[in-house]
């Protein structure tokens, strides 16, 4: 098992493949494993780091509060094991939000941008109260009771009703997350910083992907970020949610694939 030390934690990663570096970020209430069909096909053609989000799948639990930052600092510290100093950040959701403040406050170490299911702006009030109130019930009686009403928000309407088994899967993982870590995780997202008025200060390409049925982070905030990225491109993903990669791997993958091949470097 691949892991490094960063603030007091264990950071758990895979690192496959060879070549040019991609690092992959997956998102809230998930795991690297998120990305499977991912890895497999840039497995062949690029280096792929693949790390679990504190408090998330094989990675140390987290009792203390933390920031978006923080969670950067991990991929940094992985990065650094690996002495990889530059990579393409592709992140889902929380993962593509990392992924951003890494082009602000390291740009130095990304080359790349690949930003899936996501947000640039600060949480709104009203999902603030949603998560404190679901926040209290899972301090309480778990993640389980709620999982059938966050399924309706990370899967699309057409993965519910053709892929249950693929939902069934993720609702069955979730069930077995820590849950004071992903309180701490959610607390991060809720107090997460507006990065809206400085994008423009990203200079590196990015590819911006969004599934058309995405209810939790809709095509709205994506096409929000495109606009104001000066270097980028819209695509939506048809019959996909928010977990996109999971639900339409392919156009998925395909995306990723042809976005590195031309802005090869």
């Amino acid at each position: 098992m691949a892991v490094v030390q960063n603030q007091g934690l264990e950071i758990f990663f895979e690192d496959a493949g060879a070549g040019r570096p991609i690092v992959l970020g997956h998102s809230f209430l998930c795991s690297g494993t998120m990305w499977r069909e991912q890895v497999a096909a840039l497995g062949t053609r690029f280096r792929v780091i693949n790390p679990d989000l504190r408090g998330h799948g094989r990675s140390g639990h987290v009792t203390r509060p933390f920031s978006l930052y923080d969670a950067l600092s991990d991929v940094i510290a992985v990065l650094d094991q690996l002495s990889i100093e530059r990579a393409t950040w592709c992140g889902l959701s929380i993962g593509g939000m990392v992924a951003l403040r890494a082009a602000l406050t390291r740009p130095e170490r990304v080359a790349g941008l690949i930003l899936l299911d996501t947000d640039a702006g600060p949480e709104t009030g009203l999902r603030k109260l949603k998560y404190r109130a679901m926040g209290a019930g899972a301090r309480v009686v778990g993640l389980r009771p709620f999982l059938p009403s966050i399924a309706r928000l990370m899967f699309g309407t057409t993965t519910r009703r053709q892929n249950p088994t693929l939902v069934g899967e993720w609702m069955r993982q979730t069930a077995s997350l820590h849950v004071p870590s992903a309180l701490r995780c959610l607390d991060a997202l809720m107090h997460r910083d507006s990065l809206l008025g400085r994008l423009d200060q990203i200079a590196v390409p990015a590819l911006v992907l969004v599934g058309e049925e995405d209810r939790s982070l809709p095509p709205t905030l994506s096409r929000r970020i495109h606009d104001r990225l000066r270097h980028s491109t819209l695509d939506l993903i048809p019959a996909a949610g928010h977990l996109s990669a999971l639900e339409q791997p392919a156009p998925v993958t395909e995306a990723i694939l042809g976005f590195l091949a031309a802005h090869a470097k």
